[in-house]
């Protein structure tokens, strides 16, 4: 399966090579690398939409980069009872932000729901560093200090593709994957051991 996903992300990054889209996403994706300490990088969605995929993939690269920092507490809205350690933490987490931590908003949809947003303007006054990704938001956009939204208008891509497109590049330094080349990348993302995932 990963072999598939490193084929999916190297053809995306061909087919959007001469537009802004692939340095967007490395910009973004250095601001992730740069979460202090493990444990640092929450990462929410809504409640209707929490970001498995993107929490799975981003313990992967975690993992394979040997960046510990990487991978990302799933912030949940309402952890069922008798759920795992690492799939129990619920939105309280968000009250202990702090300076050198992120915290990573991913929502798919066309507004954010302003419970969300009261607690990302709350994380941004206690000093965490606010990454965003949306389809839009205006107001979700306006208290990041970096975001990617992904509207129609100016979309080549899916919003599942710009997920892969930022997560790869977070487990990799760009001068690396220019000097190495495409094939490089996917010869080492072959040769990452599994190990155990971010489920539901």
């Amino acid at each position: 399966m990963r072999d598939v996903e490193a084929h999916h992300v190297a053809s995306l990054r061909e087919l959007l090579s001469a537009t802004p889209w692939v340095e967007r996403t490395e910009e973004l994706a250095r601001a992730l690398r740069l979460t202090r300490d493990p444990g640092g990088l929450m990462l929410v969605g809504t409640p209707q939409e929490e970001p498995w995929h993107l929490a799975a993939h981003l313990d992967d690269e975690s993992r394979y980069a040997d960046l510990p920092q990487l991978s990302p507490t799933l912030v949940r809205w309402q952890p069922p009872p008798g759920a795992p350690a690492h799939l129990s933490i619920g939105m309280e987490r968000l009250a202990d932000a702090r300076r050198g931590e992120t915290l990573f908003v991913v929502n798919p949809a066309d507004e954010t729901p302003a419970p969300l947003l009261e607690r990302v303007d709350d994380a941004r006054r206690t000093g965490a560093t606010i990454l965003a990704l949306d389809q839009g938001d205006h107001e979700l956009t306006s208290l990041a200090h970096d975001a990617i939204s992904l509207t129609p208008s100016n979309a080549p891509l899916s919003f599942d593709g710009l997920q892969h497109l930022v997560s790869s590049a977070a487990g990799e330094a760009v001068e690396s994957r220019r000097k190495g080349g495409l094939k490089d990348r996917l010869s080492r993302f072959l040769d990452l051991v599994s190990g155990p995932r971010i489920a539901e």
